[in-house]
């Protein structure tokens, strides 16, 4: 396409893939059941990606690996991870957030925080198998660590709602013309 022709109207109108709101995105990190796979790189140089329940307080990411989760020794070696949150249908809503993981209470100190750990997991199951659950494991130590949304480089997007245009699923920077 050369520059002095005008772009066709499906070029120059074309809508970038809607970004979730702040409200939108609190809203799906809150609701249970989804779960958040975490990147992590060992000393090696190889990635690991493994799925866990998280939960989210304020601006932070919670969750808990146990003290034997590999991933934890390479988050303890490298701090850096990538997060992502999404769904596989309805608005397919994704939150990817890249950045550094701290920790908050390390193995040990279980204690200190165990009602944030039974509200992570009561996201996750029913209340009956919940306590059960809770009950089984009491004894194994676990660390809790957080992600800070804040600090964090976070994309967040969703598909089209029926009032938006329904092509916008693309970010322009994926095509190979003058959209982006």
């Amino acid at each position: 396409m050369h520059a002095t022709q005008p772009k066709p109207a499906s070029v120059a109108n074309v809508a970038t893939m809607p970004e979730m709101t702040d409200a939108e995105a609190a809203a799906f990190l809150d609701e249970p059941g989804h779960l958040l796979r975490i990147g992590t790189v060992d000393d090696d140089g190889q990635p690991l990606v493994v799925p866990i329940w998280f939960m989210r307080s304020a601006d932070r990411l919670l969750f808990t690996p146990r003290a034997r989760s590999a991933w934890l020794g390479h988050l303890r070696s490298n701090p850096r991870a990538g997060c992502t949150i999404d769904e596989a249908g309805g608005a397919m809503r994704k939150v990817v957030a890249r950045g550094e993981v701290t920790v908050v209470h390390d193995l040990g100190d279980d204690d200190a925080w165990r009602d944030v750990y039974r509200a992570i997991t009561m996201r996750y199951v029913p209340e009956h198998w919940g306590e059960s659950y809770l009950n089984d494991t009491h004894d194994e130590p676990r660390a809790l660590l957080s992600l800070s949304l804040t600090d964090a480089r976070v994309s967040r997007w969703r598909m089209p709602t029926a009032d938006e245009d329904q092509l916008a699923v693309w970010a322009p920077r994926y095509y190979h013309d003058d959209r982006g």
